[in-house]
């Protein structure tokens, strides 16, 4: 199977897991292929561990799972060094954040401590332990879970943290016939499971150098660039984006023209990764009575297309 065909039986196998949420998993391939780190953000019991898993099966990754939880400390993510006896000296013994993919389930739980200690492995793909470096397995990725602020025992992500994050999705209930395929249906944790890597490690790595190679216009560079100047200029957010994030959008775009079978990028690209692309990234004014993600929407439609 060429690249094309590989992809499109990866989303045919997501999909008969997690059913009738076929653009949100489109999203999660599309934020793996940019090489960026994906935030599924939803109530519990809707599939966001559940798709987390199915993703890395999918893709072949060797992963690890982490429960954060409020007394989680950053050594437990990244390791420590024990002393063994038998060697008379430290030896480093590896945390899970050392794997392909590392889901971190339920984040906003952690403290902020904890929290900030990924934020050298997100940027920088290496971890610094007892004034050692240490890298970190390529790809990588952190695909991590979290609750809606207003429950129980969750912390808010800050925004150095928030902006790591390359995309965030929500999957919302499922439709009435979906959750009827549900509750007539296998276990989803059984089939996840059972799924067979589509892709290998160094499948991935060529796709996202196929990804980077899809053409962007000089017209719809400007098109972007309009985007992120309406963002920043007050009217719709407290800040703007910044550089780094305007860089995500054009990256996420390129995965998604290149998911569509286009070597080139199209304003619908833009469009349509730029809510859960820049959404977490923005605080509306005051008075908008809007929501992020409706007042991308809502930006969006009122800067003119090239």
């Amino acid at each position: 199977m060429n690249a094309t065909e590989k992809l499109q039986a990866l989303l045919n196998q997501l999909n008969t897991v997690i059913v009738g949420k076929p653009a949100q998993v489109q999203d999660c391939v599309a934020c793996l292929l940019a090489g960026g780190h994906l935030l599924i953000e939803d109530v519990p019991g809707v599939g966001k561990t559940t798709l987390a898993h199915a993703l890395s099966r999918s893709f072949g990754l060797q992963f690890s799972r982490v429960q954060f939880t409020a007394d989680l400390m950053p050594s437990d993510l990244s390791g420590v060094s024990i002393y063994e006896r038998q060697k008379e000296s430290f030896v480093f013994h590896p945390g899970p954040v050392f794997a392909q993919v590392l889901l971190a389930d339920e984040i906003n739980r952690a403290s902020p401590k904890t929290q900030s200690a990924l934020l050298e492995a997100m940027e920088e793909k290496q971890v610094t332990v007892e004034g050692e470096t240490r890298p970190l397995p390529l790809p990588f990725f952190v695909i991590a879970t979290q609750n809606p602020h207003d429950q129980l025992g969750t912390y808010a992500l800050p925004e150095s943290q928030l902006d790591r994050f390359h995309m965030r999705i929500s999957l919302g209930y499922p439709d009435r016939a979906a959750e009827r395929e549900l509750l007539r249906g296998a276990d989803r944790r059984e089939m996840v499971e059972q799924l067979p890597a589509l892709l290998a490690p160094h499948d991935l790595l060529e796709l996202q150098q196929l990804v980077a190679q899809v053409h962007a216009s000089e017209a719809l560079l400007n098109y972007l660039q309009d985007l992120v100047a309406a963002t920043r200029s007050g009217r719709w957010f407290l800040q703007g984006l910044s550089p780094r994030a305007g860089i995500a959008i054009m990256r996420a775009a390129r995965a998604q023209a290149f998911l569509s079978k286009r070597d080139y990028v199209a304003p619908d690209d833009i469009a349509a990764v730029l809510p859960q692309t820049a959404a977490h990234r923005l605080i509306p004014v005051s008075d908008a009575g809007r929501g992020a993600v409706e007042q991308v929407r809502a930006m969006l439609e009122a800067v003119p297309l090239p």
